[in-house]
């Protein structure tokens, strides 16, 4: 038995070389083959999205033993309006460079953007990552039992779908109050209900594929079909979804930020800065709120791009999205 299984695993995987030799082949004589070929490649956009993403996280988790600025320093003293907004590049009095300038309070840009940059990150990924635990648990049973354990989660996920994202995310935090960890828990109420449709969606259709089937016609137990047939299936469809998702849930921590609702001042966010520096611009002082500006939009871009690079590299369909 151990021979003809390993002489069965041989073939396969020679069957699997010969099937990638043959596309290639094809593919230098088809242009189109060629082309089908060329997005199965990641490319160098998603690996500088990569790289931006990675160096934005590096100096976030590192902020505390980089040699930055103290991010909430206000300059004091008679000279302390000379070093109010000054441009990116520029000296202090003390002969220090300010990279990126200073706002209209004389602090550190360059510091104030990575440690925003923190709490952007936190908020988006961690909120993402719980909603997909929980969001993604509830997608799964409601998707593989159905009946009446699906129209009860999914009746559930109706509501809270009914309110305005925004709005329920301003309530939470209104209600619990300012601070990272109460930004995070009402950004992930909010993803909940759209990770759980997400996954239920797939889990209805990898259910009735026919190793599912299969699975509970040799009498897999539930726990077992959901954990090792299920789930690897419907997390590789949804994988493309979570780059978006954090996307979306900065976007959403830099929108309650600029309404004042993010983390109490004087801590940095992207979206604080933003709307203290939006009185510069009248002055002509665009670096205050662009600075900000330009980071949350790269991170944004990237985070999109590599969502948009993975579910082309894995041939998901944008309706199943």
């Amino acid at each position: 038995m151990g021979v003809n299984n390993l002489a069965a695993e041989v073939g396969v995987i020679e069957q699997e070389h010969a099937s990638i030799i043959g596309s290639e082949l094809k593919a230098q004589g088809d242009p189109e083959a060629a082309a089908a070929l060329a997005k199965r490649k990641l490319g160098l956009p998603f690996w500088i999205a990569i790289g931006f993403i990675g160096l934005i996280a590096f100096l976030a988790i590192f902020a505390d033993w980089l040699p930055l600025a103290d991010p909430n320093e206000q300059p004091r003293g008679a000279n302390a309006r000379l070093e109010q907004s000054l441009p990116p590049f520029s000296y202090r009095v003390d002969g220090s460079m300010a990279v990126l300038g200073t706002d209209s309070l004389g602090r550190d840009q360059l510091a104030r953007v990575i440690f925003g940059s923190r709490v952007a990150l936190v908020v988006g990924f961690a909120s993402i990552t719980i909603g997909v635990l929980i969001g993604g648990s509830l997608g799964l049973i409601s998707g593989y039992f159905r009946r009446g354990v699906d129209t009860a989660t999914m009746a559930s996920m109706d509501v809270l779908l009914a309110f305005p994202a925004l709005l329920l995310a301003l309530v939470i935090v209104a209600i619990r109050g300012k601070g990272v960890v109460n930004s995070t828990i009402a950004l992930t109420v909010v993803a909940i209900p759209t990770i759980a449709r997400l996954v239920r969606a797939n889990t209805l259709t990898f259910s009735q594929r026919e190793f599912v089937l299969a699975a509970r016609t040799l009498g897999a137990s539930h726990l077992r079909v959901i954990t090792k047939e299920l789930l690897p299936n419907v997390f590789l469809a949804i994988l493309p979804f979570i780059p978006l998702a954090i996307a979306v849930a900065i976007a959403a921590e830099g929108a309650l930020a600029y309404l004042g609702q993010s983390v109490e001042p004087p801590q940095a966010s992207l979206g604080g800065m933003i709307s203290q520096g939006q009185p510069q611009l009248e002055q002509g002082k665009w670096w205050v709120p662009g600075v900000p500006i330009f980071v949350l939009v790269l991170l944004l871009i990237s985070l999109n791009l590599l969502g948009d690079r993975l579910r082309e590299y894995f041939s998901i369909k944008e309706s199943s999205l």
